[in-house]
């Protein structure tokens, strides 16, 4: 059966544009040989990848015409198609492509006149152009631009985020020609309450760049500043608190264990491209990596002030996703927390209530059934994410030694970052 919509990976990007264009009423396929059984099943495919979906959600998805398949040859078949594929960061931190690459190639063997393909995934600027383009035009026969139409949109999705959905996100645009760029808004007017037209698909691709950047060099200043202030003896969340009052000219960001997430920093791909690396982006990278060493610092000193080693010392993890009221995992700074107290001889345990299983270098975790009994035995509880379902006064009478790294408890109640 054709299908207007062919979304082509089916995780954390994929599944949210499916969930919105099958509410939309738009006939959607979904193309992901790992995640579509599941899916088509009625499930979660269970690797963290579905951010805020639910399988009362996907189900929901499935009744409203939502097809999931393993067959590439359904991507021959659609008027728009949309590259969400992963790019994790590889070992040198730069975007693994291959995924993107694996997808393009299924879809370019099926390709049809007349098709906007328009790629969602995080990429550099260039990476339309220059990589999908060709890949497209080999496998298909077909020109860009002439015979199909091709944009880049990054992706702007905040999972569990209740004020900006889908659609009251501004979406972008960029287009090989003005022609592409039309037929993708086309495309994304019936989703979306705004539509935004770049010049062409790099401009898009480094709106991505700078938005990303932002979020990172920004928390890496705070983080810097919530160690100055440790160290100054100044209330940090009390500076923040008062300068946010500034009705411009600041955006307030708050300090953290780490900083995880999909969205990991971009630097331009320098000497093959000719550009000058973010070198700001480089060393806020360097700020941020640092925090959940600076955690544990704080754990132990704390310990050692109250007349306890790490070592034998029983901590409670609380919050090990990367966000608050999300279960996704990606990235999260508990896990490299977790490994560095368990290398100190501290006997870790966790509780978060979207995450059921967790493990730590391939060894399962215990998990906390009763809160606040184990924060009362436990010898030091690390707030890493604040859930909503936390009662932080409450967990601060009960637990021996609190130390918040979100700066949620209020004043005096806890040690905080």
């Amino acid at each position: 059966m054709p299908a207007d919509l062919a979304v082509i990976g089916l995780g954390h990007l994929g599944l949210p544009l499916a969930q919105a264009a099958a509410a939309g009423g738009i006939a959607t396929i979904g193309y992901d040989p790992v995640r579509a059984p599941d899916l088509a099943g009625g499930r979660l495919p269970g690797d963290g990848t579905e951010g805020t979906l639910t399988a009362a959600d996907v189900r929901r998805m499935l009744s409203g015409g939502f097809r999931p398949t393993t067959d590439p040859a359904e991507l021959g078949r659609v008027r728009t198609a949309v590259i969400c594929a992963p790019t994790p960061p590889a070992a040198d931190r730069s975007l693994d492509l291959g995924q993107v690459a694996e997808a393009t190639r299924a879809l370019a063997g099926r390709l049809r006149p007349h098709t906007t393909v328009i790629l969602e995934s995080p990429a550099y600027p260039g990476t339309t152009e220059e990589f999908l383009r060709p890949l497209l035009e080999e496998g298909s026969g077909l020109r860009a631009g002439r015979d199909f139409h091709l944009a880049y949109s990054p992706a702007r999705l905040d999972p569990g985020n209740r004020t900006h959905g889908y659609a009251g996100t501004p979406k972008v645009i960029g287009g090989l020609t003005p022609a592409c760029t039309e037929s993708a808004a086309a495309f994304y007017g019936r989703l979306t309450d705004k539509v935004v037209r770049a010049r062409g698909p790099r401009e898009a691709e480094t709106v991505h760049l700078l938005e990303t950047n932002y979020r990172h060099v920004n928390m890496a200043l705070v983080n810097e500043m919530a160690v100055l202030c440790h160290d100054l003896g100044i209330d940090l969340w009390d500076v923040i608190r008062c300068a946010e009052t500034k009705p411009f000219g600041f955006q307030a960001f708050r300090p953290g264990p780490g900083v995880g997430g999909h969205g990991v920093p971009l630097d331009v791909p320098g000497p093959s491209r000719g550009a000058r690396p973010l070198r700001i982006v480089e060393l806020a990278q360097q700020v941020n990596d640092r925090m959940p060493g600076y955690v544990i610092q704080r754990a132990a000193t704390l310990l050692n002030e109250h007349g306890k080693s790490a070592r034998g010392a029983r901590v409670l993890l609380l919050g090990v996703t990367y966000k608050p009221d999300v279960a996704d995992q990606e990235a999260a700074p508990a896990q490299e927390i977790a490994v560095r107290l368990m290398e100190l001889g501290a006997a870790v345990s966790y509780h978060d209530p979207y995450v059921a299983h967790w493990s730590v270098l391939g060894h399962p975790v215990p998990r906390a059934d009763t809160l606040y009994e184990a924060a009362a035995d436990a010898d030091l509880t690390i707030l890493l994410q604040h859930h909503r379902t936390y009662d932080l006064q409450g967990l601060a009478v009960k637990a021996q030694l609190l130390l918040d790294t979100r700066g949620a408890t209020p004043a005096g109640a806890a040690h905080r970052l």
